[in-house]
């Protein structure tokens, strides 16, 4: 927050205490913020503790957004015109697996992730990261969430890899696996270390950034975090539809990439792009397993010519 807006803003509140008190406040000091940037500056200005206004803004947005995303799909499982597009059709969720599944994922928001977003803003913000206002450029924002989308990607792929090793399967991925034909409410089902673990690509790698390259702003972090659970939400959705993201984008995986490997339990162990897989021939299915035996072949065809 710049120095000048919280000086002049607090000279002006004197004894207000709603948060439109304080609004109106910021609006008539500081004409030049968008509507937006005024009601965001007038939320920390209100709170007047920052740890704590970063807080309850990132879990109420993440629960909302979470569940919210997660609705859908909850309406489109119970219509049986979208079975058509339902990648494992003949297995539907249960209104009981859903419920378990969504006990299961609150209890884990409020446990496991609820203190990790707590200890979010002092951290970040210790290695630079700024959430004043104004905003950010969209191209700033843009650029740099296309980064995270790139670099999470190669973080999970390789932890996701190695959490189907036999111990660490056993004894931390396999509650992910519970659903073979995944759902939307699905997408963050697992153990607390599997959280913590697959996690870091998510919060770490943007903490990360700023403190090498001394640039980030909340707002960013927010809208990657909101555009990550859209896509997490998405893949484990079990539905693919002619105008998914992945057919206008060939290297996006989508959900017809997830949907594989929790069917196949190996292989597609990316979580947005398709590329790692691809270039370790690690993709699941079996147009997939048809190429390498004919891959096999060929070198073996090969090796007897020579």
């Amino acid at each position: 927050m710049t120095m000048s807006l919280v000086n002049a803003t607090i000279a002006g509140l004197n004894a207000t205490t709603s948060y439109s008190s304080v609004l109106e406040e910021v609006a008539k000091y500081n004409v030049h913020l968008n509507w937006a940037e005024r009601l965001w500056a007038a939320w920390y200005l209100w709170m007047q503790n920052d740890v704590l206004a970063t807080g309850i803004m990132a879990f109420v947005m993440h629960e909302i957004v979470y569940f919210g995303r997660s609705l859908p799909w909850i309406i489109i499982d119970s219509i049986p015109y979208f079975n058509k597009y339902k990648l494992q059709n003949q297995k539907l969720p249960t209104w009981k697996e859903q419920w378990d599944c969504t006990v299961l994922v609150l209890l884990s928001h409020c446990t496991v992730e609820l203190p990790q977003i707590w200890l979010f803003h002092p951290i970040a913000t210790y290695f630079g990261m700024d959430y004043g206002v104004p905003f950010p450029k969209l191209s700033t924002m843009a650029l740099q969430i296309t980064v995270f989308f790139i670099l999470e990607d190669a973080w999970h792929y390789w932890f996701h890899r190695a959490l189907h090793y036999g111990p660490l399967y056993k004894n931390i991925h396999k509650l992910h696996h519970t659903y073979s034909a995944p759902f939307g409410l699905a997408a963050e089902y697992a153990s607390p270390i599997e959280a913590m673990l697959l996690g870091f690509g998510i919060v770490g790698i943007p903490i990360v950034w700023v403190s090498v390259i001394g640039d980030l702003h909340l707002l960013t972090m927010f809208t990657w975090i909101v555009l990550r659970l859209f896509q997490a939400i998405d893949a484990h959705s079990g539905y693919d539809f002619p105008w998914s993201l992945r057919h206008i984008l060939p290297v996006w995986a989508g959900a017809d990439h997830h949907d594989l490997h929790h069917e196949k339990f190996i292989g597609n162990y990316a979580s947005s792009f398709r590329w790692w897989d691809y270039c370790l021939d690690t993709e699941a299915g079996e147009e997939a397993n048809k190429k390498r035996r004919e891959k096999k072949l060929a070198a073996m065809r090969a090796k007897k010519a020579q």
